[in-house]
């Protein structure tokens, strides 16, 4: 697995080169990028991610924003958080499943079993998953926003996603939203690019 972050535009003329579909909706849709997120420790990222599962854009700024108001500075403390009450976690908006998830991945962090930067850089994406997935409420789909958007992972298909579904549809005009099995089947030949195809997928469900 390649586990270097993307170059844009190599990655871009690569998916002109193999898909005469995509690159048509790629020329229309224009040059936005992917944004990288800037969010620190892999505890803050994932904290974040899981303060967003299920819910809009809006309502989950907001709660993350009173979740990062109980910690000095704004910088979530696993530390603090292992002995912080439950309702505490309540009183700001998060569900108790979220709250105790958010628990335990603050346990992982102060045993030092989420993986440091460094250990991550050597790991592939499987081991980066695999081992993102023993925290409670973190799921593939939750490890694979976080290789895509915080460690700039190429080669990432979420085919389990909903919009990624909706957009895969779209590009190849199926006529029935495609499962994650076909999701796999049909971008295949987009390797090693395929976190910038999910990009453009997510914007094609939009159509």
């Amino acid at each position: 697995m390649n586990r270097r972050k993307f170059q844009w535009n190599e990655a871009v003329d690569h998916l002109h080169g193999r898909c005469e579909r995509l690159s048509a909706f790629i020329h229309e849709f224009g040059k936005q990028r992917l944004p990288l997120r800037r969010e620190g420790s892999l505890f803050a990222a994932l904290s974040r991610a899981v303060a967003y599962q299920q819910l809009s854009g809006k309502a989950a700024g907001t709660i993350h924003g009173r979740f990062l108001d109980l910690f000095p500075g704004r910088e979530p403390d696993p530390e603090l958080l292992v002995t912080m009450p439950v309702e505490q976690l309540r009183a700001v908006g998060l569900s108790q499943a979220k709250s105790l998830s958010i628990q335990d991945l603050a346990r992982h962090a102060v045993d030092g079993s989420l993986p440091n930067p460094w250990q991550m850089a050597r790991m592939t994406d499987e081991e980066i998953t695999d081992r993102l997935c023993e925290v409670r409420g973190i799921g593939p789909w939750t490890a694979q926003m976080y290789l895509i958007f915080n460690l700039g992972r190429p080669d990432v298909m979420p085919a389990t996603d909903l919009a990624i579904q909706k957009g895969v549809q779209n590009i190849y005009r199926m006529r029935a939203l495609p499962k994650p099995e076909k999701v796999h089947l049909r971008t295949r030949h987009l390797a090693p690019y395929r976190s910038v195809a999910s990009w453009y997928f997510w914007r094609a469900s939009e159509l």
